[in-house]
Formats: structure tokens, C-alpha cells, sequence
């Protein structure tokens, strides 16, 4: 019997969406909302108990003390199937990595067109991390030496990956000794993929520390090398004024939808969609210009350096095109949709592949070249305004939002402390004090099975509640832009009292956009600095911190759990677990499942759980913080003893009259 379809209030939160959703079905067009809905989940591959490694199979296991042809037990091919899950995640972005690096190399020698190094500040404090000579030097000579060092990290053989130096001293000797220090980033996921081959490692404890080997390479490798090199070459970010949803399209201007995760071409198409050659190549076509709007983690990389508007999260990329009013959607990497092509044929939409590694067949494929950069992206630009005049009846849902994106760690520390006093001490004594609670990172993807932005949206909301300060990246912070929740003071009056008082003071929105998915290694470098700062125990464990991503759907989500769980952090997954099984059948099937929690817990001091219930999630979060602040000895939790400071409390003070506002500034006379 086939699945009933859900109303488009239940597939999404989002008003913009739900309008486009309505016209979706209107028009007879198939999207992923409607995709999820027909298709009913395998329920054994997707709880990880069927084995495809070999050609003796796929072996489904779905019976107490049923093996494998080979004879693998059903933990055996759980801990296999998550380990490859975790060395593609690894993978995907530790390559973004590799190809900035290449990039950066390539601007050092002047052999990549449009390109500058914007800011040398932190290339010299990146440089110097890694005693890379800096004084006296040209930026040109620096930057190549730090290319030339994190394109090594690649290929590297033995010893251990250099950015593992920038973690807490206490967590690098755990995992000294846990055997798990990264050796090089292609060496451990080519390790993964032959441990899992078969006849390979057979013991699922093994297998699972080998994940954890594998996912460091992406959160202290690839990543962390990735978000180095895109702030030196495009900028580290500081807050700016951007807008997200569909609504940021323009009628009179040729819509140009950014889509992917490599901030190299996007950077490009904007300095190139400000050329004014190409803006009165635009407006001889009959537009006002050129709009530029992104989709997924682009987005986030466009918006928080340049002000670029988001058009949406991972679940919009197929609403953009049923507006008709884009005229290309130019992707690159990573979470693209192959309905896109068949979907745009019922529009003028054109869809551009960019990256050698990408082609969907049907789309146009212009590939980029850092070498002829510019020149590739006004090319570009000029096929989507040549396709201005097909446009047809457009439907641009009249919806956006504003929001001030831009929170990187290096503008967290300034804002706390200012130019002379940078410093996390700010936030760690509004921890220590209980003003704020604790952190909780919000992050992640969009599911259709779940409904869209709902996951993410009432746990931030739910935690602000709480005095939790919430950092977000990827299609999780733009879920929460989309609601108000990223603009100076709105919500504030949905903040608990003492988190209400360090925004005000501080002048911060109640949640802190850091960037895209790969910038969650931001958040690493903010624990680390946290745990430096001191007062807050000596590694990232003892933090009253909390990850989760309500809503996760790819191996990349995986890949940023483990790495997370291995440098100490609690991290909750939303949904349906890649290993849970079916314990009334199978007694054996949670082994993987309890060993994610349990087992890497005492081994790391991080757990890895996955609760489908919002209200679950928020418990598990906030029980967590309370037991950390309990730990560091910290005082109990208790939201009546702040509120009435900062920025509020002046203001009330201001509107008594004289005496009165003395009296409550110093107390009675005499007194």
C-alpha cells in the first residue's frame, strides 16, 4: 500500500516552501518532499544489517544467530557499513580541502586569475602555528610554504597530521594513546575502505576505532585546512547583514542560483557579477542586473564574507527552480540533487556543473579552472543573462528574512573582548556564573522524511529558553535565519533571562552563525580556546557543551559526529540510527548501536545517540550541561538569580525619576 502523502504544512515549517510546494503539485511535478513520501525505506539496509562488500551477497541478516555468506555477524557488518559511511564523509570534505590548497598555491604563484590574499593577518598567525618563517617574508612566500605543508598532509605516510597540534594538550596524549593520531588524510580513508573489503578486520570494536582515526583526518585534517585557506584567500568573517528565503529572487534582474560547497567559484561569479561589463551586458538583455542567491553551505560561504542572500537550505534547491525565475542554477560539489536537470526542463532554468569531479547528464558543464577563474565565471554569467528572455510566468514567494551571519572564532574573541582584550574569558565567566548555561552547536542538513526546518528550529528555540547560547553552521543556521532568529535583539524575548543579559550587553543575536558545514571545525577552536581560557577543566569533555544535528542525512553528517565524539563532545542525532536493529528479533542487533554511546565514551569522554523525539533531544542536551557543571563544580543552574542587568536594566533605570534611580543604583541614604 503505498505511503500516504503529507500536506505541505507537514513537510515543511517554512511559508515560502509551502507555497512552492503547492505549486509543485499543482503543476504535477515530482520533488524530494513527494520522493521521501512514495518511498518507503529498505527497514534492513537502513538500520545497517545488509552486507553488499562482495559478490557473494548482499547478505540481509534478520534472524537471531545469522551470519553472513562469509560468516560476518550482524555487529561485524554494522561497524563495516558505518566505517565506509565515515571515510565518504571524511573523504568529500577533506578533498574541498585538498582543492583550496592547490588554489592557495596557485595565488602564491600568481597563477590564478582574480585572486588575492585578503587576509594576511591571519596567514601569518596560521603560518606561525606551524613555525613557518614569517618575519620578513612577502604574504606570496608565506602562503606558499602553508600550501605546500597542508598539501602534504594529504599524501603524508607516517608520523601525524600538523593541524592536531591546535588541540587541547590533555585530548592529543588520549589519543596518543588510544592509538587513533591521524597519519595522513588519504592514507586513513584508503585504510577504511581496505579494512572493510572481504575478509578484512572482523572485530567491530577495532572497526569503530579505525572510524574514529578516519573522522579526525576531517575534522583536525581536511576541514580545519579547508576554513584556513577559504578565510586568507576570501576573508575571515565578521558580522554582516545578509537575507535567506526564496523571496531574495528579483523579477526585473537575472537570477543566478549558487549551489555546492566550493567557495572558490562562487567567490569568483560575484567579483565577476560586479564587473560592469557584465552589468550592461545584463541590462541590454533587459534586466536590472544581475542577483546572485545561494543554496546549501555556498550559500553560507557567500553570505557571511560578501552579504550574498541565501535562498535556501539543502531541501529549496528544487523550490528555486519552481519559482521560474532562475536563470541558471551553477553547482558544483557535493549535496546535489539529479532531479534538478529533470525538473528544470520544465522551466528555462539552465543547470551548470562547474567541478571535474561532477556532471549530471543533461545539465550544461562549464568547468572551472582557478587558473582562468574570472574568465570561466563571466562566461558563465553571460549564458544565464542570454537566458533571460526565455523566462516564463514567474511565482516568487514574497518571503525573506534578515539575518547577521559572520561569527567566525577570531570575531567571537574580539566581540567579548575588543581590539586590546580579545579574549574568551567574557563567555567562560558567564558560564562559570551561570548566566549562560552552557553551548550547544546546532548543525546539519535538511531531511525530507522529517518536516523541513522544524527539528532545528524548536530545539534552538527550546534551548534559548534554557540560557543555552546556540552556534550553528550549515542548512541548520539557515533554517534558524529564516525565522528571525539570527537579527541583533529579535527573540530576545524568547531567551532565558541570563543569556538575554550577555546578548544585550554584548550586542549579539541569541544564536551565532559560524559558517558552512566544513566550519564546524570553528566550533572545535572555540572549545579549545574555551578550554585554554581556563576555568572550564582542562579538555574539550569537561565543557558543558552539547552537538546535535536534528535533521542529518549524508555521510559528511557522520563523518563531523565522530570527529566530534573523539575530541569529547556529546553529539545527538536526530532521526533513525545507520546501526540501530531489531532487538525483538535479533538480541544482538544494538551491540554497534550501545558501543557508539557507551564504549566510545569511556574511551573519549564523547558519546554518539540517536532520539527521533524534539522534546527528548532537549532533555538529553540540558540533563548533559547540568552534569558538566556539576562536575566542574559550578553552581546549580537557577534562571531567577539574573535578568535584570545589562543593557534592559539601564533602560528601565533610565525612565525613573532621580531619586528613585539612585536609590535602586546605591540604596537608600544611609543604608
Amino acid at each position: 500500500m503505498a505511503k500516504k502523502e503529507r500536506s505541505p504544512e507537514q513537510r515543511s515549517i517554512d511559508p515560502a516552501s509551502q507555497q512552492m510546494l503547492i505549486r509543485a503539485d499543482e503543476l504535477g511535478i515530482g520533488t524530494a518532499f513527494s520522493r521521501a513520501d512514495d518511498m518507503v525505506p529498505c527497514n534492513i539496509g537502513g538500520v545497517g544489517m545488509c552486507c553488499k562488500m562482495c559478490g557473494m551477497g548482499p547478505c540481509r541478516l534478520t534472524k537471531e544467530g545469522q551470519t553472513g555468506v562469509c560468516g560476518a555477524t550482524i555487529d561485524t557488518i554494522q561497524a563495516r557499513n558505518f566505517l565506509r559511511a565515515v571515510a565518504a564523509g571524511a573523504a568529500a570534505h577533506s578533498d574541498h580541502g585538498r582543492d583550496l590548497a592547490f588554489t592557495l598555491k596557485a595565488v602564491a604563484n600568481s597563477e590564478a586569475e582574480g585572486y588575492v590574499i585578503n587576509d594576511v593577518a591571519k596567514l601569518r598567525t596560521v603560518a606561525a602555528l606551524y613555525d613557518i618563517p614569517i618575519e620578513g617574508r612577502a604574504p606570496e612566500e608565506i602562503a606558499n610554504d602553508l600550501a605546500d605543508l597542508y598539501i602534504a598532509q594529504f599524501g603524508q605516510q607516517k608520523g601525524r597530521i600538523v593541524p592536531m597540534i591546535r588541540a587541547p594538550e590533555k585530548r592529543r596524549k588520549l589519543w596518543d594513546e588510544r592509538g587513533v593520531v591521524p597519519r595522513g588524510i588519504d592514507r586513513e580513508v584508503v585504510e577504511a575502505l581496505h579494512r572493510t573489503h572481504i575478509g578484512d578486520d572482523q572485530d567491530p570494536e577495532h572497526i569503530l576505532q579505525h572510524a574514529v582515526r578516519t573522522a579526525l583526518t576531517d575534522g583536525w585534517g581536511g576541514s580545519m585546512i579547508a576554513t584556513d585557506i577559504s578565510d586568507i584567500l576570501f576573508g575571515t568573517p565578521a558580522p554582516i547583514l545578509g537575507q535567506a528565503n526564496l523571496g531574495v529572487l528579483k523579477k526585473d534582474m537575472v537570477n543566478v542560483v549558487l549551489h555546492g560547497h566550493e567557495p572558490t567559484l562562487s567567490e569568483m561569479i560575484v567579483a565577476a557579477s560586479q564587473d560592469p561589463e557584465i552589468i550592461e551586458y545584463a541590462r541590454a538583455a533587459g534586466a536590472k542586473g544581475v542577483n546572485l542567491a545561494g543554496i546549501c553551505c555556498t550559500a553560507n560561504e557567500i553570505l557571511m564574507r560578501k552579504g550574498i542572500p541565501v535562498a535556501g537550505n539543502f531541501l529549496q534547491q528544487e523550490l528555486a527552480i519552481l519559482t521560474g525565475a532562475v536563470e541558471a542554477m551553477v553547482v558544483d560539489v557535493q549535496c546535489i540533487m539529479q532531479a534538478l536537470v529533470g525538473l528544470a526542463q520544465n522551466f528555462h532554468t539552465m543547470v551548470i556543473t562547474t567541478s571535474p569531479k561532477v556532471r549530471i547528464k543533461g545539465a550544461t558543464h562549464i568547468e572551472f579552472n582557478e587558473h582562468r577563474a574570472l574568465t570561466v565565471a563571466k562566461d558563465i554569467l553571460r549564458r544565464a543573462i542570454d537566458n533571460f528572455k526565455n523566462r516564463g510566468e514567474t511565482h516568487i514567494p514574497d518571503v525573506r528574512q534578515n539575518l547577521i551571519p559572520g561569527f567566525s572564532h577570531e570575531y567571537i574573541s574580539y566581540m567579548l573582548g575588543g581590539t586590546y582584550r580579545a579574549s574568551f574569558r567574557p563567555l567562560n565567566d558567564a558560564i562559570i556564573a551561570g548566566r549562560i548555561r552552557g553551548v550547544a552547536a546546532v548543525v546539519g542538513c535538511n531531511n525530507p522524511r522529517s518536516t523541513q526546518d522544524y527539528l532545528h528550529t524548536v530545539i534552538t528555540r527550546e534551548l534559548l529558553k534554557q540560557d543555552v547560547l546556540v552556534v550553528e553552521t550549515g542548512c541548520s543556521a539557515i533554517a534558524n535565519a529564516k525565522v528571525g532568529l539570527l537579527l541583533g535583539s529579535a527573540g530576545l524575548d524568547q531567551v532565558g533571562p541570563g543569556l538575554r543579559e550577555v546578548c544585550e550587553t554584548v550586542g549579539i543575536p541569541p544564536v551565532l552563525h559560524m559558517g558552512s558545514c566544513v566550519d564546524n571545525t570553528r566550533i572545535l577552536t572555540v572549545l579549545t580556546q574555551m578550554v585554554a581560557e581556563g576555568g572550564l577543566g582542562d579538555d574539550i569533555d569537561q565543557i558543558p557543551a552539547v552537538g546535535l544535528a536534528p535533521e542529518w542525512m549524508s555521510e559528511k553528517a557522520l563523518s563531523i559526529g565522530v570527529y566530534c565524539v573523539a575530541s569529547g563532545a556529546y553529539v545527538i542525532f536526530g532521526g533513525a540510527s545507520p546501526v540501530s536493529g531489531m532487538p525483538d528479533r535479533v538480541a544482538d542487533s544494538d551491540i554497534v548501536l550501545r558501543y557508539l554511546s557507551e564504549g566510545w565514551e569511556k574511551l573519549y569522554g564523547g558519546k554518539m545517540e540517536f532520539v527521533a523525539d524534539p522534546q527528548e533531544m532537549v532533555r538529553r542536551t540540558l540533563a548533559h550541561i547540568d552534569q558538566k557543571r556539576a562536575a566542574l563544580g559550578l553552581p546549580k543552574y537557577n534562571p531567577a538569580r539574573y535578568g535584570r542587568s545589562g543593557d534592559a536594566r539601564i533602560h528601565e533605570l533610565e525612565r525613573l525619576p532621580i531619586a528613585e534611580r539612585q536609590a535602586a543604583l546605591y540604596g537608600a541614604p544611609g543604608k
